[in-house]
């Protein structure tokens, strides 16, 4: 499946040159400065996974970017590993499949810590709209007006609508994430980046994952 063309952008966008010049700045030195804790906890991992979160120790996939451009975002696995996923926008979260590991990989959001070197390669931002799975995405952008939007700017590994609203199903809540998501965008600034810093850092610190 090839990359979309880029979108015509309609919606505003805030934010000056300066300020988005800044936070590239800022994804890379805090990717750069995880990139040690990502080690640690890969070691550890790879010791205690053959007992309590058997499979592979990243999980990949395909997601949506920039300008509609398809990336491989990487996690820590947190599920056991199937022949062939499910690929419906509404098919529920398989908890069944979630090891004791990833269970507390979830709650804290390490699984997602991976995804810094996602933020080197400049496929990704700290914070912004969370990327989609591509064939989700496609479904989307079909079907919900303006989705397309959210693509103007690199996705976050955390964004206001994650930590406003949490794991959704369903196109009326991914129309709700799609309102979250303009408007981190059209109040984009630092008074936005550094509120939305806190939330998530008390999101991880309660533990609120799925």
């Amino acid at each position: 499946m090839s990359d979309l063309p880029k979108p015509e952008y309609t919606q505003p966008l805030g934010g000056t040159v300066i300020f988005w010049a800044a936070k590239r700045v800022f994804d890379i030195i805090f990717a750069l400065a995880v990139v040690l804790v990502i080690t640690v906890l890969s070691i550890g991992l790879l010791i205690l996974n053959p007992i309590f979160n058997p499979g592979p120790l990243f999980y990949l996939q395909r997601r949506m970017g920039r300008d509609n451009q398809a990336f491989t975002a990487v996690k820590f696995r947190t599920m056991l590993p199937v022949r062939e996923e499910r690929t419906q926008t509404d098919a529920p979260l398989e908890v069944d499949r979630i090891t004791p590991i990833g269970r507390w990989l979830r709650r804290t959001r390490f699984d997602e810590l991976p995804q810094v070197l996602n933020i080197l390669a400049g496929h990704m931002s700290l914070l912004g709209p969370r990327p989609e799975v591509y064939v989700h995405a496609i479904e989307w952008l079909e079907r919900i007006p303006n989705y397309a939007e959210r693509h103007r700017v690199r996705p976050g590994m955390s964004g206001l609508a994650q930590v406003r609203q949490g794991y959704v199903l369903g196109q009326e809540a991914i129309t709700e994430k799609l309102d979250y998501d303009l408007t981190y965008l059209q109040n984009a600034g630092l008074r936005q980046e550094l509120q939305l810093l806190k939330e998530t850092f008390f999101t991880v610190a309660r533990g609120d994952g799925l």
